[in-house]
């Protein structure tokens, strides 16, 4: 078994290499949305080939516009040409036999006086941890690269085998602000993930510095304190999935299973005062962290109903509130609410019915 995956890699371009991109970028969607246009209009695919195609793009680029031209155009087809996207975003793809990588460039063929050279990009391919870099000795498919925040990312698809090694059991998580992770097994082994407090007294302090700033009215400054606010919360919910894992893995779990989270800002627990950070918080990000750092390990993760999972007790299926941080029923069941809600979540109906037996 193997996974697909995108690893982004930032790219650090020269002045002259800038200038190429942004114009191949340019020609690159030009040439799809012509491809595209002459496919609709006579409702058929193309039969061009890249001596066909007038575009001013290495051989290997034009060809892989071509391929992806097609792809859009059967989704215009399925869609009975109700839909025909014009595309805006510049963007240019390269497939898996026309770039390579080594530590510190990615060697692709740009056009430079009117012809097609392979080219080094500076590139940061390799991180503290090595992650980025291991990850791409894997198998590579197409590298897509564009412009994001002024920044240059390369987007490089990656086959992944997965892991065999897990055991049989099932493990529920629930997600929240003040423990912004619990989980709990079949064999009833929990673990708490996470510092909430302190995630929330990090968000005061960029508030606090934000308003500071706001009445200096520098701009700059907020919009860098906002990206370096972003990073803290995006690096925490790496460290706090990655942890989910490794419990996994060492309980010898084959299947994690999450609320779905697509109405969790109108359910999730919370007071008044804790509302801004409820919306602020990317519970959605967390829980893809989990999916994806799962399913390399080889652990099957699936989405449950949350109705009422905070509020049914384990033992006697009665509803009941938790006051405070501890939820209580008459039947004598006693725990951390959290940890109600991840025992719960562990044998929650699965969303599409198809549960994996363990």
């Amino acid at each position: 078994m193997s996974q697909t995956i995108t690893v982004k890699v930032k790219l650090l371009p020269t002045k002259e290499q800038t200038s190429i991109l942004t114009a191949m970028g340019k020609e690159y969607i030009s040439t799809m949305n012509t491809l595209v246009s002459e496919m609709v209009a006579e409702k058929k695919s193309t039969k061009k080939t890249t001596k066909d195609v007038p575009a001013h793009l290495p051989s290997a680029v034009k060809n892989q516009a071509i391929q992806d031209a097609k792809s859009v155009f059967q989704k215009v087809k399925k869609s009975k040409y109700t839909m025909i996207p014009i595309l805006k975003k510049p963007v240019c793809v390269w497939n898996n036999q026309n770039y390579s990588l080594d530590s510190s460039y990615i060697n692709l063929p740009l056009m430079m006086d009117g012809k097609a050279k392979k080219v080094p990009i500076r590139a940061l391919l390799v991180d503290k941890h090595n992650r980025t870099f291991d990850l791409l000795k894997h198998q590579l498919g197409t590298l897509r690269i564009t412009k994001k925040s002024n920044k240059w990312i390369a987007q490089i698809s990656v086959t992944i085998p997965r892991s065999e090694e897990t055991g049989t059991k099932t493990m529920g998580v629930d997600l929240g602000l003040k423990v912004p992770a619990v989980a709990v097994t079949e064999d009833e082994k929990v673990r708490f993930f996470g510092n909430g407090r302190q995630n929330k007294y990090v968000r005061r302090m960029f508030k606090s510095k934000r308003k500071k700033l706001g009445k200096l009215k520098k701009l700059n400054a907020i919009r860098n304190l906002d990206d370096k606010e972003q990073r803290y919360m995006k690096d925490q919910d790496h460290k706090v999935s990655r942890a989910i894992i490794n419990f996994a893995k060492e309980n010898k779990i084959s299947v994690i299973r999450l609320e779905q989270l697509a109405n969790i800002r109108q359910t999730a627990r919370t007071s008044r005062k804790n509302e801004k950070n409820l919306h602020n918080w990317s519970f959605y990000r967390l829980s893809q962290f989990i999916e994806y750092k799962a399913n390399l390990a080889g652990i099957k993760v699936e989405y449950v109903n949350p109705a009422y999972t905070s509020q049914t007790c384990p033992k006697c299926s009665a509803k009941n509130k938790a006051q405070d941080r501890k939820y209580t029923c008459e039947c004598g069941f006693q725990k951390h609410r959290d940890l109600v809600g991840a025992m719960n979540i562990r044998y929650a109906p699965v969303i599409d019915g198809h549960s994996q037996s363990a």
